[in-house]
């Protein structure tokens, strides 16, 4: 990842969080998930080749942002 790629890297991330906080009230306050959720959905073995950071961030929104539980941060 060069510089410049890591800039747009950071800008994308500031841009998830405040999103995040954005849209706080539209969440559920508990998982709707089971836990031992996110151990089905992950591949066996590791990748062999590394992601472009837009698609680490769309899989963060679909796949582990489901489990987080807002009672945490209001704890």
């Amino acid at each position: 990842m060069d510089i410049s790629e890591f800039v747009k890297f950071a800008k994308a991330t500031i841009d998830f969080v405040a999103d995040y906080n954005e849209t706080l009230r539209n969440r559920n306050v508990l998982p709707d998930v089971e836990p031992g959720y996110l151990s089905k959905l992950l591949p066996e073995q590791a990748p062999q080749k590394s992601e472009k950071w837009q698609k680490v961030l769309e899989d963060v929104e679909q796949y582990i942002m489901p489990g987080v539980s807002l009672k945490l941060f209001f704890s």
